[in-house]
């Protein structure tokens, strides 16, 4: 499934070595996958924020709290064949849940040529914090969007 994402939107931009162990990064500590009549159709991960991450940074600054007040919403794709349903949002909710249940802020950083996936974020309320250029190689600089979830009522 994550290949045909990858053929289709280009998520992930850079294809990993070993799918597997990316989907399963050392700092998560929480993901899930959502299930259309018995397959799995998406995947979400939460993790504490690494060097990579930026979105962290510009909310702690935004809102004078740690970094290390954040949780990083990482590695969600939902399978071509099941969007309209509403699954990437149902992941969403559920690492948001999450976060807040570990007393941590949901934030992430997505490309900005990921205009589908900005456009989920911002229809469930997320904040663009940010947008920055980041080095992802010596040849390779993206620009990415930083959200943060909207604050718990």
């Amino acid at each position: 499934m994550l290949a045909q994402v990858h053929d289709g939107d280009g998520y992930p931009v850079n294809w990993p070595d070993r799918p597997g162990e990316w989907l399963m990064e050392p700092s998560q500590f929480a993901s899930w996958v959502a299930e259309l009549d018995g397959r799995v159709v998406g995947h979400i991960g939460l993790s504490c924020g690494g060097a990579g991450d930026v979105a962290p940074i510009h909310w702690s600054r935004l809102e004078g709290k740690p970094v290390r007040s954040t949780a990083v919403v990482s590695r969600l794709f939902v399978s071509p064949t099941a969007r309209g349903y509403g699954i990437g949002a149902l992941l969403m909710a559920e690492v948001v849940r999450e976060a807040q249940e570990r007393d941590l802020h949901p934030v992430l950083d997505v490309v900005a040529t990921d205009t589908a996936a900005a456009a989920l974020y911002e229809r469930l309320g997320w904040r663009l914090l940010a947008t920055v250029d980041q080095r992802w190689g010596p040849a390779q600089t993206v620009t990415v969007h930083c959200y943060a979830a909207p604050a718990p009522i």
